[in-house]
């Protein structure tokens, strides 16, 4: 019976600490439209979990690349295939700058069924963790009142029922509230601390030995990077609709050619390939071991809409 209940004490362990549990310096890349490039060498995707197909989420698994899954948690997306799902009364105002995007009603049990199948899915598609993406609604005109509280309680029933589907979990910009949350969370997911000199409220996750995955879409490279280094965060360069092309600031080195825009990961000429897949199609036709030539790209098709939000609503 001890040798039992050792066993169990042990298993439970294993099991409250299976997800993935990125640390500092750990690289990635992160595209959420256009022609998904898996040519990087990187330690993580994250990669839209509508739009990726199944199979190459496991052709990067194989190559010794977590995937994290990227979706919106505090929005309605009219092109998601469960948009039907959200009824009128849970869905507020509208983001001005994307079409077709309107702040949800985090406080409603009906969104909450909604997100957790969501991420059930993510777990089925082998996601390693996800990016729940407008996770700071209440600090911006949802069209609900929703307050600080609200938002605490719903970001932390995000991590809640990620970590209980062993899936990793990110925090995206929430800046207000990272104090309350960092022993929440895995890592971070920020856009634009540099240029809006917000960088040192996301330290909570360094000290705790978590990433901090930042995204600059402009500014100065060299004078960013250094501010992004000096913090031991791990930030990129991006465009701002999140396609391939990515400059990395840990990849950074004296000598390195530094031109005004971004840089993609190899030079010269791809030879590029396209899946049939469609937004929001499950991948189930495709079996056995992926090619060995490990090809660089497959099709994924942007919905309506950038994904990120870099514009902030200052209150």
């Amino acid at each position: 019976m001890k040798l039992f209940n050792s066993a169990l004490v042990l298993s439970l362990i294993g099991s409250a600490t299976a997800w993935w549990k990125p640390t500092p310096g750990t690289s990635y890349q992160i595209q959420l439209s256009g022609t998904l490039d898996l040519s990087y060498n990187v330690d993580m995707y994250d990669i839209d979990m509508y739009d990726t197909p199944n199979a190459t989420i496991a052709e990067l698994q194989q190559r010794g690349i977590k995937v994290i899954c990227y979706f919106s948690a505090g929005t309605y997306e009219d092109w998601r295939s469960d948009k039907d799902r959200y009824s009128f009364d849970i869905i507020g105002t509208a983001l001005p700058e994307w079409e077709g995007e309107s702040w949800v009603d985090i406080r409603s049990s009906k969104l909450r069924e909604i997100i957790e199948d969501r991420m059930k899915f993510a777990k089925a598609k082998g996601c390693d963790g996800v990016d729940p993406d407008n996770v700071d609604g209440a600090f911006n005109d949802n069209g609900f009142d929703l307050t600080a509280d609200d938002q605490l309680d719903f970001n932390k029933f995000l991590a809640t029922t990620a970590h209980g589907l062993d899936l990793s979990v990110g925090l995206k910009n929430d800046l207000d509230q990272i104090d309350d949350l960092v022993a929440d969370f895995d890592f971070s997911v920020n856009e634009q601390c540099v240029e809006y000199n917000e960088c040192d409220t996301l330290v909570p996750f360094i000290k705790a030995d978590k990433p901090v995955f930042g995204i600059e879409y402009s500014g100065d490279k060299v004078v960013a990077c250094a501010t992004a280094n000096s913090l031991d965060f791990d930030t990129l360069f991006k465009t701002l609709s999140l396609q391939s092309e990515r400059y990395s600031c840990r990849e950074l080195s004296e000598d390195s050619s530094l031109s005004s825009s971004v840089v993609s990961s190899t030079e010269g000429s791809k030879d590029q390939s396209e899946s049939s897949n469609t937004p929001d199609q499950q991948d189930t036709d495709v079996e056995g071991e992926a090619d060995s030539s490990q090809p660089d790209i497959v099709q994924t098709i942007a919905p309506k809409g950038c994904k990120s939000k870099p514009l902030h609503n200052k209150l």
